[in-house]
């Protein structure tokens, strides 16, 4: 395992740098995976559309749609890290699992017809996995698709409902996932389908969470016809798409371990500067052994992304390593701004609305946000018990 960075990396890294303080759209004001507001999608597809053109997103596409063949496998996490680091504007929307399932999965001619919108931007994508019914298990989803036609008139009707889309309300394309055969395995009966968005019988709800802020929606599907060739891979095989793009989104860990340390610096300020008995907190034996702690966790978890990044350079990933960099991930993240939130008493009750709110408001925000990371990708106890079977070889949990 190598925890030191190449050379060649680390010139990339400063070009990157370099091009985000450049080119970045401006801080992103709130954590987490967030649907930024309506008027800043302009700009940040414009971003968007600069990273693809510059050659950093989309790296490891084929060559025929941009991608760069001669590319280190790591430098897209690179570029994650670092637009974490500025704490701008990632990509919104689906667009790298859609792509990953094109690329693996689709036709020509689809690859062809949506592979170039999403390097414009032209197209955002939204993720319409989860139901109301069948979150952490998604194969229990209900929504159905049924066949209409033959040829190449041939249709899916879709009828159902989705909820925790991210960005639906931006999305011009849907990554979908409907059941087409109910008489079988209910892995076996699901197909993956490219769903505009605009379609007749499309309705997105956005939902307002505990943070005040829309980023997640309801997706009601009434009707909804799609063509027969905007399925992706095999009727049937949606399973099989759905898990391999799931499977290549890596870079995401990078930036996780990034926004960790982000924070760990916000707090150390904090505790710099909120005063406890008339001295700074960090004067504070148990506020130093506290945030000592926590520092530790943050280089643990860097430890773990990097032993994750060699395992996939050298072709021995093991199925638990996602799972455990999510949950560790998921779970400091909240500790450390629980931490921040507790550290300023009862200043930590004032909300971004309140003049007197340290930092605006953006502990609160952050904490109240933390807990949908340890939900979002599978509860953490669901993904425990997957631990404890796939990776510890345990007993299966009773059904």
């Amino acid at each position: 395992m190598r925890l030191t960075s190449m050379p060649e990396l680390e010139a990339f890294r400063r070009n990157v740098r370099a091009f985000v303080a450049e080119h970045a759209p401006g801080i992103k004001k709130h954590s987490g995976v967030r649907a930024p507001e309506p008027v800043l999608m302009p700009a940040i597809r414009e971003w968007t559309a600069k990273l693809y053109e510059a050659g950093l997103l989309g790296i490891d596409w084929p060559v025929e749609y941009g991608g760069r063949p001669d590319a280190h496998p790591l430098e897209p996490s690179v570029v994650a890290e670092e637009i974490a680091r500025a704490r701008t504007w990632p990509p919104v929307g689906a667009a790298s699992l859609a792509s990953a399932a094109l690329i693996e999965f689709g036709t020509d001619e689809q690859r062809a017809r949506f592979l170039p919108r999403i390097r414009s931007c032209e197209d955002v994508w939204c993720q319409l996995f989860s139901e109301p019914e069948a979150g952490s298990d998604l194969a229990a989803l209900r929504t159905r698709a049924v066949r209409e036609g033959e040829g190449a008139d041939a249709v899916f009707v879709v009828d159902g409902q989705k909820v925790w889309t991210t960005n639906g309300q931006h999305a011009d394309m849907g990554y979908l996932l409907a059941r087409t055969d109910g008489d079988t395995p209910k892995h076996k009966g699901i197909t993956a389908f490219a769903l505009d968005m605009r379609s007749p019988g499309v309705e997105v709800r956005p939902l307002r969470e505990i943070t005040g802020t829309t980023d997640f929606n309801e997706v009601f599907l009434d009707g909804v016809r799609i063509p027969a060739a905007n399925v992706i891979g095999r009727v049937n095989d949606g399973w099989r798409v759905a898990m391999s793009s799931l499977g290549r989104e890596r870079s995401g860990v990078a930036a996780r371990g990034a926004e960790l340390s982000a924070v760990l610096e916000d707090l150390l300020t904090l505790a710099e500067r909120t005063p406890v008995d008339g001295r700074p907190a960090l004067d504070d034996s148990a506020t130093r052994q506290a945030v000592g702690e926590l520092a530790a966790r943050v280089q643990v978890n860097a430890a773990m992304t990097a032993l994750a990044q060699s395992r996939m350079l050298h072709g021995t990933e093991q199925p638990v390593d996602a799972l455990l960099g999510k949950i560790f991930f998921s779970e400091l993240n909240h500790d450390l701004v629980d931490f921040g939130l507790r550290l300023q008493g009862t200043d930590g009750l004032l909300t971004e609305d309140d003049q007197e709110a340290v930092a605006d408001g953006w502990w609160q925000d952050a904490h109240l946000y933390s807990r949908a990371y340890t939900i979002a990708g599978g509860a953490n106890e669901v993904l425990r018990t997957q631990v404890a079977e796939r990776g510890l070889g345990m007993p299966r949990e009773p059904r």
